[in-house]
């Protein structure tokens, strides 16, 4: 696939037979869940996938990690057709190929994590010889063949499914803990896939970390390119965790991929009932509807940048800063939170929230009605309607928004640079004449430009186009990212979202709706889901499985009720220990199921207190945050 980062395309790929459930080529983007009960429970298991597929829900993961709960798929699928239910189930299995072949006789798709079907974790630092590497590359053939064969046998389908947090020894000691280990770790079975002529195969590569997940799918595509694959590809942002964090989480690292025309069926893993996964990814799925996505190409006047390739890499774009009253935007500065007041005659004196933006923004009439008294920590931008430099002392404000295109803003300009007040350049659309252009690149690092378009009807390309264009023609400055859409959306946190995770934005305003409390703190909210700028504490946490040791929605609550106001500290919830201490490799605390009612306590990859009774452990979570010196009083 040739990646076009400024025009919308979906990735061409051959199509896989999921039971009666087709994923890839020109078929809907499929949505997908994962059961919670365990497996033993026949009838629970039963009732919990009927409430999935009314929700919505495509295909159906239940997992099966012994010999036992592999033979209960039998009972299962069995239940669910007298029932009257056809619903493509899928097994899935870790560290257990004979659990993996039983169930391949009774569900329509296999899930197999390549980090752990051939592989025992045993955390070995090893230098392996090129030899010794290829000698465990047969080894985990002999393992993995006696499956392959029965799958083509039967006609199943296959999804080699690697996870961030669970890459072999083998791996990691070659490619380390890197996107690029994530992709090797799956082409490492479809090689052993291909080489027995099995290709009903599906690859995901799933981390808790939007940006690691972005950039492996990325590589993964390149390099299947590279050796002539075209397999479908499942996206999910693993152990995303609940509520408003574990959508915009998952918006951001499904949503970005989805806008790249990368993956064919999708699951939002939250940490709540499985059924509520499904709305979340079915409004995710349809924004790439083929009548929607057309909508999305550019005028054929429009001006294409001359810069083609994979967009990125990751890294925040250089810029230099502007002072803006007592805020930096750009430079080194924390990306930035930027607010309208809407409604001139209903101004506030004070900010009516509790998180109040950085950066506000009046028009002319209506900025007399801020207290000054106020402004510590606000930048006044007041937005006006001519470009015709404001008079003295009319004008009190920290900066000037004039939106374009204009015929001149020279004066405009001039005037911002004698009182060394940034100006700010805002644009409705991507049609960037090559007149503006110009000017605006003679301008360099004197002004910022603020990219205002619709998320809800529009994509990342739009934005990526005009800042291509705006580099083309020489413009160095700040950029704000804004949405016009009168609500942010899941819409406006993929846009958004994937352009921070893209290193591009200086600051960023998601409502034209003006100053509420809940539309700053969606803004927040999405700067933390990209890692871009983090204001609270961060959380992992799985969505549970028939592995889970203990209640984790329950829990889970329990544990951000209590730290949530603990700025910069990462905790971990980990059902099992299948992906739990490679999935919170960079957390600074976690809380990991042991066994039944027991609870093990991670510090950084360390686990320092083992088989805690589940009754006292959020207490002793606790207790091991402030014995490491990161507790702050809320």
């Amino acid at each position: 696939m040739i990646f076009n980062p400024f025009v919308y395309r979906r990735r061409p790929t051959r199509v896989v037979e999921v039971g009666a459930v087709a994923v890839g080529g020109e078929n809907p983007i499929r949505v997908q869940s994962m059961t919670t009960t365990p497996t033993l429970e026949t009838q629970a298991i039963i009732e919990q996938v009927i409430r999935l597929v009314e929700a919505g829900c495509e295909i159906v993961r239940i997992t099966a990690p012994t010999v036992k709960e592999a033979a209960q798929l039998e009972k299962i699928k069995l239940g669910l057709e007298k029932r009257g239910l056809d619903v493509p189930l899928v097994a899935d299995i870790h560290f257990r190929p004979d659990a993996a072949c039983l169930a391949a006789d009774f569900v329509e798709k296999v899930r197999i994590n390549p980090g752990n079907f051939a592989d025992s974790k045993a955390f070995r630092l090893k230098e392996y010889t090129d030899e010794e590497y290829q000698s465990e590359l047969r080894r985990l053939e002999e393992t993995f063949a006696p499956l392959v064969l029965k799958l083509k046998k039967l006609g199943r389908a296959l999804r080699i499914g690697t996870n961030h947090g669970s890459l072999s020894d083998r791996i990691m000691n070659r490619y380390g803990d890197t996107p690029q280990g994530m992709v090797e770790s799956a082409l490492e079975y479809v090689r052993v896939c291909e080489q027995y002529d099995f290709r009903n195969v599906i690859l995901s590569l799933k981390s808790s970390n939007p940006r690691v997940m972005i950039a492996a799918n990325r590589l993964l595509v390149e390099k299947m390119g590279e050796e002539g694959m075209d397999y479908p590809i499942h996206l999910g942002v693993t152990e995303a965790g609940g509520g408003e964090d574990g959508r915009l989480k998952s918006a951001v690292g499904i949503g970005s991929l989805l806008e790249d025309g990368i993956g064919d069926t999708i699951r939002v893993s939250l940490t709540e009932d499985p059924e509520r996964e499904i709305p979340v990814a079915k409004d995710l799925a349809d924004r790439y509807a083929p009548s929607r996505a057309a909508r999305w190409a550019p005028p054929e006047t429009f001006p294409l940048p001359k810069e083609q390739g994979i967009w990125g890499p990751f890294g925040r774009r250089e810029t230099p800063f502007l002072l803006s009253g007592p805020i930096e935007v750009g430079g080194k500065a924390p990306i930035r939170v930027v607010s309208r007041v809407s409604d001139s005659s209903r101004t506030p004196n004070r900010i009516p929230v509790d998180t109040p933006p950085e950066i506000l923004i009046l028009r002319s009439e209506a900025k007399d009605l801020i207290s000054m008294n106020d402004r510590k920590n606000l930048s006044l931008w007041v937005s006006i309607s001519t470009a015709s430099p404001p008079t003295e002392p009319d004008f009190d404000g920290d900066g000037i928004v004039y939106s374009l295109p204009t015929n001149d803003f020279n004066g405009l300009a001039a005037f911002c640079l004698e009182k060394k007040l940034p100006l700010i350049l805002r644009f409705e659309n991507s049609n960037l004449d090559t007149q503006t252009l110009g000017r605006i690149g003679n301008l360099k690092g004197k002004a910022m430009v603020w990219l205002d378009f619709s998320c809800t009807s529009g994509s990342v390309h739009s934005y990526r186009r005009a800042i291509a264009l705006l580099k083309e023609g020489g413009f160095e400055g700040p950029l704000v990212l804004g949405s016009r859409d009168e609500k942010p959306t899941l819409s406006t946190a993929i846009v958004i979202g994937s352009l921070l995770c893209d290193g591009y934005g200086d600051a960023v305003s998601v409502s034209s709706g003006g100053l509420t409390a809940d539309r700053l703190a969606f803004a927040y909210d999405v700067l933390q889901a990209c890692g871009a700028r983090i204001t609270r504490a961060e959380y992992v946490a799985c969505p549970s499985c028939g592995r889970t040791m203990f209640d984790i929605q329950k829990t889970t609550l329990q544990i951000m009720a209590k730290t949530r106001h603990l700025k910069g500290v990462k905790i971990a919830v980990m059902g099992c220990i299948v992906n739990g201490p490679g999935e919170m490799a960079d957390a600074d605390f976690g809380y990991v199921g042991g066994g039944p009612g027991e609870i093990n306590l991670f510090v950084g990859k360390a686990c320092v207190e083992r088989s805690i009774p589940e009754a006292g452990a959020v207490d002793k979570l606790i207790h091991l945050i402030k014995t490491y010196g990161r507790w702050v009083e809320p």
